[in-house]
């Protein structure tokens, strides 16, 4: 399989800081690759807060993943502590991308970069609704 490159701009627009527990290391003694996702996930979670937005209601709607491209670059261990930086990649009619990078305070190496497709849902009629104009507003974001 072709390896995908992922882009990511140079500085995005929020970061918070993440400390690996040992439930999140795996039988090679490092962090676990099923475990990165959930931590993307807490991110997410976090800079949607930071604009009062969850995923149940986030302006209205609800938010679910469509898609998801993690590119692991080093190791991280137990009780590192991770510096996530997350961004707002672009907006669509119907959702958003999300831009990632993990890095490692204990060694300052970057452990990965991800990218994480939203779309707005509305769970009621379990179908994808329109991007509120409330959330480009909230992220001052044109749509693509």
């Amino acid at each position: 399989m072709a390896k995908l490159s992922i882009v990511l701009p140079e500085k995005m627009e929020f970061s918070t800081s993440i400390k690996i527990r040992i439930t999140d290391i795996n039988y090679g003694g490092h962090l676990g690759n099923d475990t990165l996702l959930s931590l993307l996930h807490e991110a997410r979670v976090r800079f949607l807060a930071s604009k009062d937005c969850k995923e149940l209601n986030c302006f209205g709607s609800g938010l679910i993943m469509n898609s998801v491209q993690i590119d692991y670059k080093s190791e991280a261990f137990y009780a590192d502590i991770l510096d996530v930086q997350v961004g707002i990649i672009e907006i669509t009619k119907t959702g958003f991308e999300l831009g990632y990078r993990f890095v490692s305070r204990t060694t300052g190496l970057e452990v990965a970069k991800a990218l994480n497709g939203m779309v707005f849902f509305n769970f009621e009629k379990r179908r994808v609704v329109r991007t509120p104009e409330r959330f480009r507003e909230a992220f001052k974001l044109e749509e693509v």
